[in-house]
């Protein structure tokens, strides 16, 4: 199932949603410039778990970028065209209506921590893996997790593949999501003690998920800040 917008009104721009869809869309543009370079600028820029646990256990590694911060510049990077389409639709599918609820500064931050708690959580099941972690996804479960909360009953318009007939039908948030999330939970108990190469960052979509749920409402989520 791949959503394709809310039908939930959003009362104002939602600029930083907007905002954060381009910034992810150049980089991703200079990550397709950078040819042979593209490894060693992931190995830069991407978590990975065994560096993160050096660094935080006192002996991070030598490179211009300190491994703390990418927990941050992960986020807005992608592994290829399926990665980013998928993502920037989800964020713009479900973004709009958290930003409006949040307010645009404190949507930003929201975003970026559901980010960097997604990461932490794919870190801490899988503390030695040398692979390195790109993406916005545990950053867009957040807002996944938030949606959920604030907006239950919102019908999202649907693309459902029928074999080779495609259709759309309207689903409540809470079926869509809640749906959403049992996969990645299910994925993520089944990835425990198994080493991947590469793959999908089972564990920091569920934790991305979980905490968007907390830290929302922490924010104000379930205020109306227009009153």
């Amino acid at each position: 199932m791949i959503p394709l917008k809310d039908e939930n009104p959003t009362y104002t721009t939602p600029i930083v949603v907007y905002a954060l869809i381009a910034i992810n869309v150049v980089v991703f543009l200079h990550e397709m410039s950078l040819g042979v370079q593209l490894e060693n600028f992931f190995r830069l820029y991407a978590v990975i778990p065994q560096e993160l646990s050096a660094s935080f256990a006192g002996t991070p590694p030598d490179q211009s970028v300190p491994e703390i911060a990418t927990l941050v510049t992960s986020q807005f990077l992608h592994g290829g065209f399926m990665h980013i389409g998928f993502n920037m639709l989800f964020l713009w599918t479900f973004g709009n209506n958290i930003e409006d609820s949040l307010g645009h500064i404190k949507f930003l931050l929201f975003y970026l921590i559901c980010g960097v708690l997604a990461g932490l959580t794919h870190w801490f099941f899988d503390m030695s893996s040398l692979v390195p972690t790109v993406g916005a996804s545990g950053a867009i479960a957040g807002v996944m997790g938030a949606y959920i909360l604030k907006y239950p009953k919102a019908k999202i318009v649907t693309l459902l593949p029928l074999g080779i007939i495609f259709t759309t039908i309207r689903i409540p948030a809470f079926f869509f999501l809640g749906f959403w999330f049992v996969q990645q939970a299910i994925s993520s108990v089944a990835s425990i003690g198994v080493s991947a190469e590469g793959g999908v960052a089972y564990w920091a979509h569920a934790g991305g998920f979980v905490f968007g749920a907390i830290v929302g409402p922490i924010m104000g989520l379930m205020s109306d800040r227009r009153r």
